[in-house]
């Protein structure tokens, strides 16, 4: 699905801290500058709301998605402004145990209209010690979501979803011009691998990749990577953030994406297959949903 129309869209670079508050009201005057330098869609990074891994201080921190007032905040920023607002994603409170790590695509009215909760979860030991376990307190979602904006169809992704590119395939043969990837992708994992997975990410589903990120030294002490991108159809970087926070824009021509796919219509020509051999395992379902 893509549309004639060109539009602007916004990516929300951020250093989220420990205080929802203090996050919320940087957001906002980011938002607002998005606003202000033409943005019909607007894209905030993971964990807009808190940066927190310490399980204690998340936990009496966040809450349930009715009660989140960055949520609330967000819906009468997007309406007040007229813009789609893409919150990359909050942590939200399931119950005592687990949250999720939820996305949220607010349209002009202020009306949630997709939700997202991160598929895979970043459970990694880095070789500079760095060691992390989001399943310990989020629980992953299993349904990939697309949504229908006036330019064309947004597919929704978090972070470390990155690195599983069937996602994005079935993404994109359900139609998305347009794949977000909102991050917070650690320094050291983002200066081998940020540039290329989003370009890979672009270049073989023929789709806009954009990609809100947070970037620097967090309160918490987590250094992540920063350089917000927007990438075309082709895989050309068309605009990108350094490390300190502030709005990255872009001109997006969804007719981009026909032409991208014209070239290389791998889309076309995918073929299902079994894998055979030693340890061989069926290939795992993948079920989307759309919302619009």
């Amino acid at each position: 699905m893509t549309t004639g129309t060109t539009f602007t869209a916004a990516l929300v670079q951020m250093r989220s801290g420990l205080a929802p508050q203090a996050n919320l009201d940087a957001a906002m005057r980011l938002i607002g500058e998005a606003k202000d330098g033409g943005a019909d869609y607007v894209l905030t990074p993971e964990m807009t709301n808190i940066l927190e891994v310490k399980r204690e201080r998340l936990f009496a921190t966040i809450v349930p998605e009715e009660n989140d007032a960055t949520l609330a905040a967000l819906r009468e920023l997007a309406r007040k402004l007229g813009i789609f607002l893409h919150v990359g994603s909050l942590a939200i409170k399931l119950s005592a145990e687990k949250a999720a790590n939820r996305s949220f695509l607010i349209d002009r009215k202020g009306d949630i209209v997709a939700r997202y909760d991160k598929i895979h979860m970043f459970d990694v030991d880095l070789s500079n010690g760095e060691s992390y376990r989001e399943s310990r307190n989020y629980r992953p979602g299993d349904i990939a979501v697309t949504a229908d904006l006036p330019w064309g169809r947004l597919g929704l992704t978090v972070c470390y979803d990155l690195r599983f590119p069937a996602l994005y395939r079935a993404l994109a043969e359900a139609g998305c011009s347009f794949l977000a990837v909102p991050s917070a992708f650690t320094k050291q994992t983002g200066e081998a691998h940020w540039h290329v997975l989003n370009r890979a990410r672009a270049i073989e589903n023929g789709s806009f990749v954009l990609a809100a990120a947070q970037g620097g030294k967090h309160e918490n002490g987590r250094e992540t990577f920063g350089h917000s991108l927007v990438v075309d159809p082709w895989g050309r970087v068309m605009a990108e953030g350094g490390i300190e926070p502030g709005v990255i824009l872009a001109r997006i021509d969804p007719a981009e994406v026909t032409a991208a796919r014209a070239k290389i219509p791998s889309l076309q020509h995918g073929r299902r297959f079994e894998v055979t051999g030693p340890m061989a395992e069926p290939a795992h379902l993948h079920v989307v949903r759309g919302q619009a």
